[in-house]
């Protein structure tokens, strides 16, 4: 995020603004988990591939015992994933998605014929709970990188389901009161509410700060860790 903490500018024009070390870093916590996340704006607005990098990342998976490629999974409240995004034409790994009772009937029926499987959790939001144990039994995710958008995170945190924030700084102040932030949606109305965080670490390297924060006492099982490095995509999970 910049440092007044923004993910991307109030159009979205710029949402990719981390170093090459960034980059690296982001490949770096892919090679940790079994799957990689993020929400269906961030898919529909570019470039997404959810995939582990370059081959030394891949070997680097192997050697911890994990499999080559990580799965992908979206989240979508309605189901509103296009699908004939890059992600979809790569085919080295499974792609789940998690919706909602929102999402329509057509919506479901298109993205059969694209995704690897569906699965509906929650009527009006998705019941994190409820999905985080699916994956883990039917998928065996024990442990998932989740990397965006600010409405998605947001969504996580309040149900206690993050256990790590990996959160890179980097040296601009975008402004704007529409401009979209690590945690958006409705937010917290009393500090009591708010998520707790201790800074577990926290490195520069040229002017980045790398800092891995550990959220105390999330409420839900389960394994989550969100990143906002700003070399991946930001866009908001509207849909």
């Amino acid at each position: 995020m910049t440092t007044d903490g923004k993910i991307a500018t109030s159009n979205r024009a710029v949402d990719s603004f981390g170093s090459k070390r960034d980059l690296a870093h982001l490949y770096e916590l892919r090679a940790t988990v079994d799957a990689v996340m993020c929400g269906a704006g961030t898919i529909n607005a570019g470039d997404v591939h959810l995939d582990p990098g370059p081959e030394r990342y891949r070997r680097l998976r192997k050697k911890r015992g994990l499999a080559e490629y990580n799965l992908r999974v979206i989240a979508s409240g309605r189901g509103l994933v296009r699908t004939n995004t890059p992600i979809f034409a790569e085919r080295h790994s499974p792609i789940i998605v998690i919706t909602t009772a929102r999402a329509s009937g057509r919506s479901l029926e298109r993205l059969a014929t694209a995704a690897d499987e569906i699965v509906v959790c929650g009527s009006d939001s998705i019941d994190w709970p409820a999905a985080l144990g699916w994956l883990r039994k039917r998928w065996n995710i024990t442990r998932l990188l989740c990397e965006g958008g600010g409405e998605l995170n947001a969504s996580l945190f309040c149900a206690g389901a993050v256990d790590e924030l990996h959160l890179t700084i980097c040296p601009y102040l975008f402004g704007g009161r529409h401009a979209p932030t690590i945690a958006d949606g409705v937010g917290m109305d009393r500090l009591a509410d708010a998520v707790q965080l201790e800074l577990v670490s926290m490195r520069q390297t040229a002017e980045e700060l790398f800092c891995v924060f550990r959220v105390l006492s999330p409420k839900s099982e389960g394994a989550i860790i969100t990143t906002n490095s700003p070399r991946q995509r930001a866009s908001q999970n509207r849909a």
